[in-house]
């Protein structure tokens, strides 16, 4: 789902425990890259091992981390998130850092293997699956999305045969959002209700383009809703159940789910919290029917997981050389930060050097993001409240992915 949506609150001021607790660092659990640089052949196993246990020893230093838990910080007090959490991965290995709390009542802090709603990062499996299917010549990227669709996007001068899949993945299709017109009041009011995502696509297109097909860029879900509807037309199978034999499955993704009607999280999580209005309190939405998102928005999962996914995106484990290349070719989104969108991947330019690969997330309870590099590093926050935090919150999750990377 998309930001514009979590501007319906004001300033939070709620006071929460803000202490930042830091696991140690662990084993990296996936495959490495090697390394860069050969060892000098002078030093011995011995000091090698040394070497290695020195720099793990102090990756575990918290002083490594001052400026990314001075960010998590102001995540849990001045910009109100009631809790906050990063997973970084690199070669070494991986350490995970929380601050604040997981449930407002208990004040029960963020458990360090939290899972929750990853909101618009669905889009990246969504646009890896897609991909797949155009390197098994099932799908072509220029192809109208009449051939795939026939008759579905009609009316108020929406034209399925005059717009790509390709559009629909790059947010260059024009198609009206479906979150210009489905208030976040509305699923408040309701948040078990089921959607039907072809309902969902037919109320966006009750209204007319944002622009003619390939001629700007507006993010719209309602392109990925369509998307998983190609998708589940080529395969005569949900994408849900794509998504999971094609991604979940094959890397061992045990903490990632596409839900579907479920609307509770499977294993630890924090509670997802919502501000309905400026002066409003805090509004427990935890447990929401999450088909709201459907392949927008709706998938479920943990910072150890996205990164795994994210690193053996990078690294070509689940697209040819030739559909990678097709994600991570770019276009501006006029934005002022050096944003730009693939194919469900969009890349930011890193303060240190260098850009990363990613997306960010929301969807009612939970902003997420996430960034991964091409030499192996990764990084995933979560902040258990939205829609109804301020714009600082958005700017510090940014900061945090960004700083986990750099360090």
């Amino acid at each position: 789902m998309t930001k514009r949506n979590r501007a319906i609150g004001g300033l939070l001021t709620l006071a929460v425990a803000a202490g930042v607790a830091v696991a140690s660092p662990i084993g990296d659990d996936g495959p490495r890259h090697s390394a860069s640089a050969p060892v000098a052949a002078a030093k011995s196993a011995k000091s090698a091992k040394s070497a290695k246990s020195a720099k793990s020893a102090k990756s575990a230093n918290t002083t490594d981390h001052a400026r990314l838990r001075a960010i998590l910080h102001r995540l849990t007090t001045v910009d109100g998130g009631p809790g906050a959490l990063v997973e970084m991965r690199n070669r070494t290995g991986r350490a995970v850092l929380t601050s604040g709390v997981a449930d407002v009542r208990t004040n029960a802090p963020v458990h360090r293997d939290s899972r929750f709603r990853i909101g618009s990062m669905t889009k990246m499996f969504l646009a890896t699956v897609m991909l797949q299917l155009v390197g098994e010549h099932r799908v072509v990227l220029d192809a109208p999305v009449e051939r795939y669709l026939p008759g579905v996007v009609r009316g108020h001068g929406n034209d399925g045969q005059k717009m790509t899949v390709r559009q629909l993945l790059q947010h260059t299709s024009g198609v009206p959002d479906i979150l210009d017109h489905l208030s976040p009041q509305e699923i408040l009011n309701d948040p078990l209700a089921h959607r039907d995502m072809r309902d969902l696509v037919n109320i966006a297109l009750d209204h007319p383009p944002t622009f003619e097909p390939g001629k700007g860029w507006r993010y719209s879900n309602t392109g990925y809703f369509l998307a998983g509807m190609i998708i589940e037309r080529v395969t005569g199978r949900t994408y849900g159940e794509e998504i999971r034999r094609r991604i979940i499955t094959p890397l061992g993704l045990r903490e990632t789910y596409v839900p579907g009607d479920a609307s509770e999280i499977p294993g630890p999580h924090p509670r997802g919290y919502v501000r309905p209005g400026e002066d409003a309190p805090l509004r427990d939405i935890t447990a929401i029917n999450p088909s709201v998102g459907g392949p927008a928005g709706e998938m479920i999962s943990s910072g150890g997981d996205v990164n795994r996914f994210l690193a053996a995106l990078l690294r070509g484990k689940l697209l040819h050389p030739a559909q990678l290349r097709e994600m991570t070719r770019t276009r501006p989104t006029g934005n002022s930060d050096g944003r730009a969108y693939g194919l469900g991947l969009e890349s930011r330019p890193l303060p240190c050097g260098g850009r990363y690969w990613g997306h960010t997330g929301d969807i009612p309870g939970y902003e997420t993001a996430a960034g991964a590099t091409v030499d192996g590093r990764q990084a995933t926050v979560m902040v258990n409240l939205g829609p109804g935090g301020p714009d600082a919150q958005s700017d510090d999750i940014k900061s945090a992915v960004q700083t986990a990377l750099c360090e």
